[in-house]
């Protein structure tokens, strides 16, 4: 027993596969039924009452040979002669007993019924005893044979994937909203059509309106007058029950339809009009529609690359033509041996005796007329399949090409299909064109994209925008998108964003909504070639006054950035420089538009300063470049921006101070690391920088601090760090304006007593030295250091004079020799336990009152408070009281 759960299946494929059965495919399978149903009544018949009724015809053998013996001849007494004649009682009635009439053959029944069967095998032809069985076989192989394409492994796959898809496209709320889209835009073109055609009337009160008079669609597939469409737009607002893919097609269509067609509003501007009706998708609908777009094109690639249905679909047309021809070939000359009288001479009659026999066959006429039906529409089934192999055989079935299609609802973007996928559809358009119709909704590349545009929208709305917009260190609103096919709608919505950030995005593209974003001052391109619509160039050029740009090649760069004469500050990340060698111009090309430009970065590979950059000499303050690692061989160009207070030149292979830095008398930012400067005594040396505050040389290869810096009289801030000092000049003692002295990374094995000269100094950092003391004259004259770092050295005391640093607040002075640590730390009112760096053993060498005042805003599990703010410092290394801790014991195990 079957249950209804496994039949369902079973009908539900029998359903979908009768989509791909044109007519002459369902006319020969009810030709096929006709004709089993023929053969299976033949077989009924021949089985249930199929005989032959044979009489002797020769004279009866003589009764005077009774006195043969019966075993000698064989005889035995059969025949009523043997046996003594039947009186009739002379009590019965004389008219009872009126005389026989006919031919005594002295024959019982079973000599009769033997005599049947031997003449039913020797006097009837094959024809009549085998033909309902021959016809049964015929029609079961004509009904497998009928249905072979669809049952093949290598078809019967790809069948089943083709009706499983188009179930789906067919179901798809995708489908009616983009055949309706379709329609309406046919509708407004059609009526654009009508009004230049047609000249204008004058209102009418009598008149109809064309509003309600123009109801109907232009597009086939919109037929607002059908019943089916009524009914549908009368039970619109009822849910549908979940159809199947018979009743998928229409229910879809009418949906298409009822959303399609409507009354037309007039609009000057009609696509902005369609738009604005489209009723948007569920988020299910749109991940399920994308879904589909995706399985459509992989199926399209796996079917267009053989062409296997088509071969099997054509094999097996010529199968059953072949075997029509050979059935009617062999049987139609049977029809005349078909007969209703028989002679049988049988040869038994010795055993019978009687030698010639008339028969009859019951079932011969009945079986005549089955055949006759059974070859009636055997032809007809021959000629259907005539009809298949020369509408095969003259139609290019390997090809489709949607031209009737792309007429009716203007998807005039559908590719071309071929191989499978093409017959297949063709098989489909002679079910109904209308499934081909929303099939090709799916191989669309424009549907697709208004799907995408549409998710697009959806997903990346003003409120995830909102979401994802955070506030950054310097307190601006800001927004970073990555990776993205273009830029979201919503982004022109926010009108409190300042810094846009946008990376790896393929088609980023600023329009005139750009104009709503009334803050948006800064904005930032990694890898991204942004286009910007006129409109839109001239509120960019207004409002936009940072702009940094990532790339590969400066042919990447837009050509619009250069014309952004608000710009204050330009950011350029890449290869910037020709190929052509150092006298060739930059790439970029001329900076002549900036006027306002303040600060220029450049991280690249530049083997000249640009000559460029004297176009905006007026106006630039700061120059950065990043060369990363390359040699920059010419610096003349930086003679002519004598309005530069600060510059930066770091990883760009220098070995000497540049002389162009002559010209440079306002410069208040120096900034050379990453270099290769041995030696800073040059002819021109330091003295016309007498603006100088910060002068950073970290990272290079100095060998000795010329006594020339000290004409430096408003240094802030010298960093020397991880260079090859081995002492320091008096003359750096003079600076009595320095506050941060970085000397991390030498050789230096002794601290000159001078240092009580900088009374101003509130860092030091002297980790990774020789050190083995510290002069007492350093806690003495430099009373207002704030941070001290000795990490990294051989001090194996400290001096008793530090209880002076009463602004200390970071003290680090791990990896040293020391033994002990003076209780006078106590008294640095600014230092506890998250700001002294030390051994965990080390910190234990205290006393227990100093180190409880130390441990005065610390937990008793030794973590510190973090609420202390942290002091600016580049070389001091911060940790937090998490981390301090966890590297005390650390260091105390080892």
């Amino acid at each position: 027993m079957f249950s209804l759960s496994e039949l369902a299946p079973l009908n539900q494929h029998q359903n979908r596969s009768k989509l791909l059965k044109p007519w002459w495919d369902v006319f020969m399978d009810y030709l096929v039924v006709l004709m089993l149903m023929t053969s299976v009544l033949a077989c009924t018949e021949q089985l249930s009452r199929d005989r032959v009724v044979c009489i002797p015809l020769d004279p009866p053998v003589s009764t005077n040979s009774s006195d043969h013996s019966p075993s000698s001849d064989g005889y035995v007494a059969l025949t009523p002669s043997t046996k003594p004649p039947m009186h009739i009682p002379h009590n019965i009635s004389p008219d009872l007993h009126s005389a026989a009439r006919g031919h005594r053959t002295h024959l019982v029944y079973q000599q009769y019924i033997y005599i049947s069967q031997v003449c039913y095998h020797e006097a009837l032809p094959l024809c009549s005893r085998f033909f309902p069985y021959m016809a049964l076989l015929q029609s079961l192989v004509l009904v497998a044979s009928g249905s072979f394409w669809l049952h093949f492994p290598h078809t019967s796959s790809r069948i089943e994937q083709f009706l499983a898809i188009l179930a789906k496209c067919c179901e798809s709320p995708w489908t009616s909203q983009a055949l309706s889209h379709a329609a309406r835009q046919e509708n407004f073109q059609e009526k654009k059509k009508e009004e230049r055609q047609t000249p204008p009337f004058p209102p009418s009160s009598t008149s109809p309106s064309p509003l309600v008079t123009r109801t109907r669609c232009s597009s086939t597939d919109s037929g607002t007058d059908s019943p089916l469409l009524k009914w549908s737009e009368s039970a619109s607002s009822a849910a549908p029950p979940s159809p199947s893919l018979s009743t998928v097609s229409c229910n879809s269509t009418t949906s298409s339809l009822s959303l399609g067609c409507g009354v037309h509003h007039p609009s000057s501007n009609p696509s902005v009009m369609a738009d604005r009706q489209v009723i948007s998708l569920d988020k299910s609908d749109g991940e399920q529609a994308r879904a589909l777009f995706e399985r459509v094109r992989k199926f399209r690639s796996h079917c267009e690359s053989s062409a296997v249905i088509y071969k099997v679909y054509l094999a097996q047309t010529i199968f059953k033509l072949l075997m029509v021809t050979l059935i009617l070939s062999y049987t139609i000359p049977l029809l005349s041996s078909f007969s209703f009288n028989h002679t049988c001479h049988p040869e038994e009659k010795n055993l019978v005796g009687y030698a010639t026999f008339e028969c009859i066959h019951v079932l011969s006429s009945l079986l005549r007329k089955l055949l006759v039906a059974y070859l009636t529409l055997l032809g007809l089934y021959g000629l259907l399949n005539f009809y298949t192999l020369s509408w095969i055989l003259h139609s290019s079935l390997q090809q489709y090409s949607f031209h009737s299609l792309k007429e009716l609802c203007s998807l005039r973007d559908v590719p071309d299909l071929r191989n499978d996928l093409a017959f297949l559809i063709h098989m489909l358009d002679q079910y109904d064109p209308l499934l081909a119709q929303r099939l090709s909704v799916f191989l669309s590349p424009v549907s697709e994209c208004r799907l995408l545009e549409e998710s697009w929208e959806r997903r990346w709305g003003e409120e995830k925008l909102h979401a994802m917009t955070h506030v950054d260190a310097d307190g601006c609103s800001s927004l970073q998108l990555v990776a993205l096919p273009r830029l979201p709608p919503a982004l022109f919505t926010l009108s409190q964003l300042q810094v846009l950030k946008l990376e790896l995005i393929t088609d980023a593209r600023f329009t005139s909504q750009v104009a709503n974003m009334a803050s948006l001052k800064e904005l930032h391109l990694y890898h991204c070639t942004a286009a910007v619509d006129p409109s839109a160039l001239a509120v960019l050029q207004e409002r936009l006054e940072v702009l940094q740009l990532t790339f590969t090649q400066a042919s990447e760069i837009p050509s619009w950035v250069l014309s952004l004469r608000s710009l204050h500050e330009l950011h350029l990340s890449g290869r910037l420089s020709s190929e052509g060698g150092v006298g060739r111009s930059w790439a970029l090309g001329s900076l002549r538009q900036l006027r306002h430009l303040r600060v220029l970065v450049i991280r690249g590979m530049l083997q000249r300063i640009p000559g460029e950059l004297c176009e905006v000499a007026s106006s630039l303050v700061r120059l950065e470049i990043y060369n990363e690692g390359n040699k920059l061989l010419v610096l003349t160009g930086l003679k002519r921006l004598v309005d530069l207070t600060e510059l930066k030149l770091q990883d760009c292979q220098l070995e000497r101070l540049p002389s162009a830095l002559l010209a440079l008398t306002n410069l208040r930012t120096l900034d050379l690391q990453h270099n290769n400067l041995r030696t800073l005594e040059e002819r021109l040396s330091l003295a016309y920088l007498r603006r100088l505050s910060c002068l950073r040389l970290a990272y290079n290869r100095v060998l000795v601090l010329p006594a020339s810096v000290g004409v430096l009289r408003g240094l802030e801030l010298l960093d020397l760090s991880n260079n090859q000092l081995r002492g320091l000049p008096p003359a750096l003692f003079t600076l009595r304006r320095l506050r941060r002295l970085l000397l991390a990374g030498n050789l230096l094995e002794e601290l000159p007593t001078e240092v009580k000269a900088l009374q101003l100094l509130t860092e030091l950092d002297l980790s990774g030295n020789r050190l083995e003391s510290l002069p007492s004259e350093l806690f003495i004259g430099c009373s207002e250091l704030r941070i001290l770092n000795v990490a990294h050295n051989s001090l194996s005391s400290l001096p008793t004079g530090i209880a002076a640093l009463s602004q200390l607040c970071r003290l680090d002075l791990r990896s040293n020799c020391l033994e002990k640590l003076p209780a006078e730390l106590g008294c640095c009112a600014g230092l506890d336990g998250s700001g002294l760096l030390v051994e965990n053993w080390l910190f234990l060498s205290l006393p227990r009152y100093v180190r409880d005042i130390l441990n005065h805003s610390c937990t008793p599990t030794g973590t510190y408070s973090e609420g202390h703010s942290r002091p600016e410092s580049d070389s001091f290394p911060y940790f937090s009281p998490t981390q301090w801790s966890f590297f005390s014991a650390l260091e105390s195990q080892i």
